[in-house]
């Protein structure tokens, strides 16, 4: 008789009658989902190609860039969690949110948490001025100016320190929340346990 009313108000298997038992919730959009990926081996293959592999270093230095200028369209145009809207409230969150991580305490957000907000905004920074650095020293104005490609070096190491940052907070996250934050990132739902 329960499961008759439930479904008869639309309810779905997804969302349990025990809140104990999580939910599955979409989050990250295909093109969402692609675009990290895409970042994530473009990158890599950036850090390890110079000076050896120059014409590579500077296709992906490129194609870097398409990335970033569709992630920033993907912001404004994309599904519920893709966008921006919450950037700046989830930033000013963010070192309250830091300082409560010390006792373990993460709170529930079904996106980027202010935490994961902070460092999408540091890592789009840094990868926007090592790649725009990085097309500017191989022209002819920029080529060989010495605070060009020491920006592109800095940024460029920036960005790996904030990868594996990246990576060992998702790690963390990942077994203070006992969520599997790196398979959620590939399904694009997570699992959203209920309050008690």
């Amino acid at each position: 008789m329960e499961q008759a009313v439930r479904q008869a108000r639309g309810a779905s298997d997804r969302s349990p009658a025990n809140p104990k038992v999580p939910r599955v919730v979409a989050v990250w959009d295909l093109p969402l989902r692609l675009w990290h990926w895409l970042l994530a081996i473009a990158v890599l293959i950036a850090w390890f190609t110079p000076p050896t592999y120059d014409g590579l270093h500077r296709i992906v230095g490129y194609t870097v860039i398409g990335l970033l200028a569709f992630r920033l369209v993907w912001g404004f145009m994309g599904s519920r969690y893709s966008r921006f809207r919450m950037v700046g409230v989830r930033l000013r969150a963010a070192p309250h949110y830091l300082w409560n991580l010390r006792r373990g305490i993460t709170g529930r957000y079904i996106g980027l948490n202010p935490a994961g907000t902070l460092m999408l905004v540091a890592l789009l920074i840094s990868l926007a001025v090592s790649t725009i650095t990085g097309a500017m020293s191989v022209t002819t104005t920029f080529f060989g100016v010495w605070w060009v490609e020491d920006t592109h070096h800095y940024s460029s190491d920036a960005v790996i320190i904030l990868v594996v940052l990246h990576i060992l907070g998702v790690l963390l996250m990942g077994i203070l929340q006992r969520e599997d934050l790196i398979r959620a990132m590939f399904t694009g739902r997570k699992r959203i346990r209920n309050r008690s």
